[in-house]
Parts: structure tokens; sequence; C-alpha cells
């Protein structure tokens, strides 16, 4: 019989309900336990999505022997303690992204998983979706070429005040750990392993990022092309170009169901346009694969790999000190 993964959720945030929502609609697992700073907010959390047990205290979902992993949905600054306070408790742990203020944070967690065994990913759930798993088929199938070049970009207005987690340095703000993180790791993702990236920004008056535009080589040759903002509405695509023609996923391309085709074969131009369907509201599809990797006894997941986590983390710093953002985790 499958073994069905017992979930913890760790933190009550809009985000959190996002993911309780979908576990609702994953195969083989449930929602046994919810942990927040107060008992009752993590009771009428759980209650809403018919969760077990209900912790007045992160420590204590941490130390629930009922759970088996444990989805981290808060601010990006509490990340590394949550994480390894649920590693410590001796469960796998899906941090949500940035999955690390920088990369010695990154590098404790990982390292921490590694000596224990026990399963770590980064909740990028865009690389599951099915419309991006059937992108990178496309790619690896050769059909456009040798790929080359990605340019992606994400961006909405945002009139939030100061104190604002967007803007709140104290709470992780700017744009590029919020949105900047997936035009990162779509590039990584269909490109390889990044070696170096050049980054120009516009600040808020809190200090952190307003919007960043970087630019990326690859371990493979290619280059790469992103922004992300929080003063404009881009149109948030995403187009992986190759020898012979390119991928595109269009607006909100990190929760999209349509995929466009071209090729160019001298005067000759064809295309075609695909819509997949995902599960719900998306999260579900990296639910499956944290399932996936724990029954098979694997510690990280071949799809978002501690590596590329770690080399993602660590092209963020390096963005960071080129355009002056600096966050308490660093000192």
């Amino acid at each position: 019989m499958t073994q069905v993964i017992r979930w913890g959720i760790l933190g009550t945030g809009k985000i959190a309900k996002a993911f309780a929502t979908a576990l609702q609609d994953t195969p083989g697992a449930k929602l046994a336990a919810v942990g927040s700073r107060s008992v009752d907010s993590a009771t009428k959390f759980g209650a809403d999505f018919g969760a077990e047990r209900f912790h007045g205290s992160y420590q204590a979902l941490a130390d629930d022997p009922e759970v088996d992993v444990i989805y981290i949905g808060t601010p990006h600054p509490m990340h590394h303690e949550n994480a390894l306070m649920c590693l410590n408790g001796g469960k796998a742990v899906l941090v949500e992204k940035s999955f690390t203020m920088n990369r010695r944070q990154a590098e404790d967690i990982i390292a921490l998983a590694r000596e224990k065994k026990l399963f770590v990913m980064e909740a990028m759930w865009t690389r599951f979706m099915p419309a991006v798993v059937e992108a990178k088929r496309i790619v690896d199938s050769g059909e456009i070429g040798k790929p080359a070049q990605v340019t992606a970009d994400f961006g909405f207005t945002s009139d939030a005040g100061p104190e604002h987690r967007l803007f709140n340095p104290e709470l992780g703000g700017g744009a590029l750990l919020d949105l900047g993180i997936y035009p990162l790791s779509m590039s990584s993702f269909f490109l390889g392993t990044v070696t170096g990236v050049k980054a120009q920004a516009e600040m808020a008056p809190t200090g952190v990022d307003m919007q960043t535009a970087f630019t990326l080589t690859h371990e493979g040759g290619g280059v790469s092309a992103c922004a992300c903002s929080l003063r404009s509405r881009t149109p948030t695509e995403l187009t992986i170009s190759g020898t012979k023609g390119f991928v595109r996923l269009s607006d909100r391309f990190h929760n999209t169901e349509t995929i466009t085709v071209t090729l160019v074969d001298g005067a000759a131009r064809s295309e075609r346009t695909m819509t997949i369907a995902r599960s719900g509201n998306g999260y579900t599809h990296e639910a499956q694969e944290v399932g996936r990797c724990i029954r098979e006894g694997l510690i990280e997941s071949p799809v978002m790999p501690h590596a590329e986590t770690l080399n993602i983390m660590g092209t963020l710093d390096s963005i960071r000190q080129q355009i002056g953002l600096r966050y308490s985790a660093d000192d």
C-alpha cells in the first residue's frame, strides 16, 4: 500500500493557505498538523483545512512524531531558523522560496539535511507545473535545436506601504527575492548552472530593490536576460530560444497552462500552441514530487537539487552585492 505522507504546515499566511488547499488535491497526502505562533491561529487555520492537530508554537510542530514533512511558509528571513528546527526535529522539509536570505544560510540547511539523511527541497513550484515539464521535454528533445538563450520577466505594480513585507528590509522585501527568483530559477532550469551575472536596479525608499534587471551566463555557454519589478505590470513571459526556434510560456508563465512552439527554417515558419492543464491551484505538483522522493528514500529532488539551490542563492548574493542590497542576515 502506498505510504500516506503526513504533512505539517508551519505558518498560516496566504502562501500557507494556498499550499494547504493544494494538499486536498494531492494523492497520498494528508494535512496532519499546523504550527503557528498562537494556538488560536493554528486552530482556525487547521480547522479550515481538516488538520488533525494544532500547535501554538513552531517548535511543537517540529517535534510532532505524527508528521513526516513540514512545509515552511513563513517570511524569507525566518526560513533558516525554521528549517534547522524542523530538521533537528527529524522532519523532511519543503522550504518556500526564496530558500533563504543568502547562500551561507542555504548551506547550513542542506548540510544538516545531508547529515541527518532527511529530504529538503526549495519550493520552486513552477518547475513541477505540467506546462513547464512539457516545455522542458520539448527543449531537451532537440526540437528547437540547441537551447542558447532565455528571456524571462516577472513584474506587477504594488502600492503596499513601507511596512509591508514587499518593501520592508526586515521581512526580506524587494522585487528580487520575491519575483526575480522565478526568472533566475527558470534560466538555470533550461540552460544549466549560472556562471556569471551582471545586474542593475532601481531602489525603493526603504532600501530594497523596486525593480532589477540582470543578465546571466551559463555553464553550457548560453545567456539569459531577466527582469523583476514591483512598479510595472510586465508581460511575465518566459521564452527559451534555440538554433531552430523557440518555446514561449506567455502571461504569468510561472502558473501558465499554455505553451507555444515556433520553428523557423529559412522563410518557412510553423507555430503550434498547446494547453496543458494543471491540477487545482498548481501547488499539488511540487507536493507530489516531495511525496515521491520521500517514498523512494531520496534526500533531494533531481528536478530541484541541492547544488542548484545553492548556485541560485549564490547568484542572488552576487546580484544583491552589485545593486547594493544588504539584509541583516548578511552581517
